[in-house]
């Protein structure tokens, strides 16, 4: 019988005689399984690949990822219109508070142009005080307004109290309530 060897290679042409020729190098059993392992990986690995990009899940996937950057740049785009709304909103309040101090400085001026130091209070006067003693006395006595009623008497219960007006409320229930025989 003849080798496996020669089997393989009965079916080649045979070199000629005093050539330079020979027959094709024999690969071993394990270079032949490691080469079909690396073959099958690579296939295993593109095939994943593929089937990622093809699959419906992988399309939700990248539809998602796509929906996720367009929500990334609208919420980048509104953080931009608010600082840029705050920054005119700051612009606008410097410009009003200069039109304003404009408008103060015009004013003072006018006063002092036209009631030549003889109204209630000189501007000058007032720029120069700082003993609330020399003020007149009708202006001395302003107190601020306040944000409660005061008290008739000093007995009376305040705005305040816990139990004000109470009692009128309780003789108006009894004055409505007819008495029982």
């Amino acid at each position: 019988m003849a080798s496996p060897r020669r089997r393989l290679y009965c079916c080649l042409p045979r070199p000629e005689f005093g050539t330079d020729k020979e027959f094709p190098p024999v690969y071993s059993l394990t270079v032949l399984i490691i080469s079909a392992a690396i073959a099958l990986l690579a296939g295993v690995g593109l095939g994943m690949l593929l089937s990622q990009r093809v699959t419906p899940a992988g399309q939700k996937r990248r539809e998602a990822e796509r929906q996720l950057d367009d929500i990334l740049q609208a919420k980048k785009a509104y953080e931009d219109e608010v600082v840029e709304h705050f920054s005119d909103t700051a612009r606008l309040l410097n410009q009003l508070t200069e039109s304003y101090r404009d408008v103060h400085n015009h004013l003072a001026r006018g006063a002092a142009d036209l009631c030549r130091g003889e109204g209630p209070v000189a501007l000058e006067k007032m720029e120069r005080r700082t003993d609330l003693a020399e003020l007149p006395a009708d202006l001395a006595d302003i107190e601020p307004p306040k944000d409660y009623a005061p008290k008739a008497s000093p007995g009376d219960k305040g705005v305040l109290s816990e139990d004000f007006g109470l009692e009128r409320k309780r003789a108006e229930e009894e004055a409505r309530v007819p008495p029982s025989l």
